[in-house]
This record gives C-alpha cells, sequence and structure tokens, in this order.
C-alpha cells in the first residue's frame, strides 16, 4: 500500500462535547438554518450537563450512545475539502476505538458501516478516499483481522477503477501482513485469491503469477481447490513467455499431489528436459496444449532458451562454440547468435558473443532447478577460485622475498 502520511485532523482540539458538535457542524453544514438547528437539538440536549448527573465526560455510556447517533448521520463523504474530509474521519474513527476495544463487535459493525458509504461514494473523491482507509488501516493494531477488511475495501477501489498500481503492493508486505493478522487460513487464501483476480483483470499476469504460488502454498495441498489451483498455477507458468523458474512450482505440495495430471509431466520437460522430449510430449498430447490456451511455439522458445541455459551453467568460464549451441537447440548455425541474443535478454545467460571463434563465453548463467549435480558443479568452481586465489597469494610472497633481497 502506498505509505500515507500523517493523518490530517481538523477537529483535533477541545472536549468530546466540543469536537462532537464540531463532526456534526460539518455533517449539517449543507442544511437551511432551520434543519441545522432541529438536526442540532437532541444531540445537545444529550451533551448538555444535567445537576446530579455526571458529565458526559465520565460518562462512557452515554459518550457511547452519543457517538452511534452521530453514525446513523453519516451517509457519504460529506461536501468538504479533501482536508475537511480526511479530518472528519480521521476524528471519527480515533472516537471509535477510543470508546471501544478494537476487537469488539461494536468496531467491527461501525468499520464495516463506514468503510461501505467511503467505497460507495462518488468517484471523483477517490484520492480522499485512499487516505481515509489507509489512514485507519494504520490506526488498527497490527495482528488485528480488522487490518484484512480495511485492506479489502481499498484493493476493492482501486480494482474497480483500474487504478491497482496506486497502492504499490508487494509480495513481502503481503506475506508479513499474513504473518501478523489473526484470521483463518481460509480468510488468509481468499485474500490471496483476490489480490491474484486483481492482477488479472489489471492484465498484469506476471504478477499475479507471483501471487499464485502464494495462494497455492495457503491451501491444504489435497483439497480439490488446491488441484484445481495447481493445475492452473502450472498452466499459468508455462503460458507466460517471461517464466522460466520452473523449480519454484515442484516446492508446492499442491502441485506434487497431481503428477497424474498431463500438464504435470509436461512441466518436468520444462525443469530437466529439452527439446526432442518436449516434442515427444506434444505428440502423446495433441490437445492438451489448445485447451490451456498455451501456445505451442512459445513453449518451443522457451524450452530452447532453458536448454541453452542449462548448457551455460555446464561452462561457465569457458568458451561455448556455435556449433555445440546448435546441436543442442535443434537449430542451424546460422540461427545461434539470434538465440543467444535471446537468452540474454530473458536474463538467463551473461556472457560474450566472438563472431571470430565463433563462440561465445560464458561468465554467468542460470541452473534451472538447484539439485546435486549443481551442487557438484558449484563445488567444483569453488575449488577453482581457491586454487587460483592460493597461486596469487604465492606470487605475492615470491614477489615481496625478492623485494627484500634486492633492498638488501
Amino acid at each position: 500500500m502506498a505509505n500515507p502520511t500523517d493523518s490530517v485532523s481538523i477537529f483535533a482540539e477541545g472536549t468530546f462535547e466540543e469536537q462532537i458538535l464540531e463532526l456534526l457542524s460539518y455533517l449539517f453544514r449543507n442544511r437551511t438554518e432551520e434543519e441545522r438547528a432541529q438536526a442540532l437539538a437532541p444531540f445537545q440536549n444529550a451533551l448538555k450537563s444535567v445537576e446530579g448527573r455526571k458529565p458526559i465526560e465520565e460518562d462512557e455510556a452515554k459518550r457511547k450512545l452519543v457517538l452511534s447517533k452521530l453514525l446513523e448521520e453519516v451517509r457519504g463523504l460529506g461536501d468538504g475539502s479533501d482536508k475537511e474530509i480526511e479530518g472528519f474521519f480521521n476524528l471519527l474513527f480515533a472516537h471509535i476505538f477510543s470508546l471501544y476495544p478494537p476487537s469488539s463487535a461494536e468496531v467491527k459493525k461501525y468499520l464495516i458501516t463506514l468503510l461501505k458509504i467511503i467505497s460507495s461514494s462518488p468517484s471523483e473523491r477517490l484520492s480522499v478516499k485512499y487516505r481515509i482507509i489507509s489512514n485507519l488501516f494504520n490506526a488498527i493494531p497490527r495482528n488485528s483481522s480488522l487490518r484484512l477488511t480495511v485492506y479489502q475495501t481499498l484493493l476493492q477501489i482501486a480494482t474497480s477503477k483500474d487504478e491497482l498500481d496506486v497502492l504499490e503492493l508487494t509480495k513481502s508486505d503481503v506475506e508479513k501482513w499474513l504473518s501478523e493478522w489473526e484470521v483463518s487460513e481460509e480468510e488468509k487464501a481468499s485474500f490471496l485469491k483476490s489480490i491474484v483476480d486483481a492482477y488479472i483483470k489489471a492484465e498484469q499476469p506476471t504478477i499475479a503469477y507471483e501471487y499464485t504460488l502464494l495462494y497455492v502454498r495457503s491451501l491444504p495441498s489435497v483439497s480439490q481447490e488446491a488441484q484445481t489451483a495447481a493445475v492452473e498455477a502450472i498452466a499459468t507458468a508455462l503460458r507466460l513467455p517471461s517464466i522460466f523458474d520452473f523449480d519454484s512450482l515442484f516446492k508446492l505440495d499442491a502441485v506434487l499431489n497431481v503428477k497424474s495430471h498431463e500438464l504435470f509431466s509436461l512441466l518436468q520437460v520444462f525443469l530437466s528436459g529439452g527439446l526432442t522430449e518436449f516434442r515427444a510430449w506434444q505428440s502423446s498430447h495433441p490437445q492438451t496444449l489448445e485447451q490451456y490456451q498455451i501456445t505451442s511455439s512459445e513453449l518451443e522458445r522457451k524450452i530452447r532458451l532453458l536448454t541453452l541455459a542449462s548448457l551455460a551453467f555446464k561452462h561457465i568460464g569457458q568458451n561455448l562454440s556455435y556449433s555445440k549451441v546448435a546441436e543442442a537447440l535443434q537449430v542451424d548455425p546460422s540461427e545461434v547468435e539470434k538465440w543467444v541474443i535471446d537468452v540474454i535478454r530473458a536474463g538467463l545467460v551473461w556472457g560474450k558473443l566472438s563472431q571470430t571463434s565463433q563462440s561465445l563465453h560464458i561468465s554467468r548463467a542460470t541452473s534451472r532447478s538447484f539439485e546435486r549435480e549443481q551442487w557438484l558443479v558449484l563445488e567444483k568452481r569453488l575449488v577453482a577460485w581457491k586454487s587460483g586465489l592460493a597461486g596469487i597469494l604465492d606470487a605475492v610472497t615470491s614477489a615481496k622475498r625478492q623485494g627484500g633481497q634486492v633492498s638488501a
């Protein structure tokens, strides 16, 4: 969520009576003088000190009654400036929290009603709506389940107005909130699904996919809902041209529980197979890609790039000949440079092409998975690096000795 600036309050000073009257003056400001006096009269009588009775500052039950009656008069944002509107709701929320514990049923009831009023008010006041609700979110204790209710309203407003980016939502924020909020696992899963749906509606499928992984992880892995979500996550990962990390899917129990599904076997090809294995799978499942709206040509591109990344990973610090690349990708040698440029753009390989030597020097490469084989490759590189450092250290020590002998 966008970090709100400090809350603005135009009603911060004064006694309970004075603040209530200020709030009412804001609510009734556009009524005629007669209507305003008539509407204020019951509140003025309730706020008046009566001899022999406790003053309202000491009478919590009476303050609650007055506040409840005032809340019944709130039917929209009002006709003030953005600062006045924000200040009005800031003080209103402050009175609610001062009279009731944040976890009470009354607070939940009042806030849900106010959130509906705010969200349904005319859309031209969007910026102040975001500020009011953001202020409320920040005023609620971090572990409160009400934070979920409040943020769902923010998400709903932003989604309905195609302004999702205004929230500046991050996955780390969401994970942090879900670890803090005292809500059920079902509510957490529902919240994550609403985020996925919001980014899909906003036509940001790659971000939606990131939250899809969180959503799948949040579900009971053996449930039908989890298995349906797991299959859709696999299909999305295969479908999106920018997704090359398939190893993360294999870390989800729900995905492992759909191993009998035809897309799971295709996922295995993209984790460790090549073009030959992909074409074999495709011939055995002629209708599957169309069923899940996956483009065959895009999958061929992805499997070639992943194959090249795997080949490069085994040759880090070395020169990889065009002929080896062409053989692995099953392309003509004249197409190698195009594929190398593509894999570099995809962020899978870092290196330098040499037309003179018809080779690619690999400086870095991404592994498709990190299992025993990859650990062995890493160990081999670290040993070589250690040996190289030892050689440099010996050379420096020898040079220092020779320098000392010359000085003598």
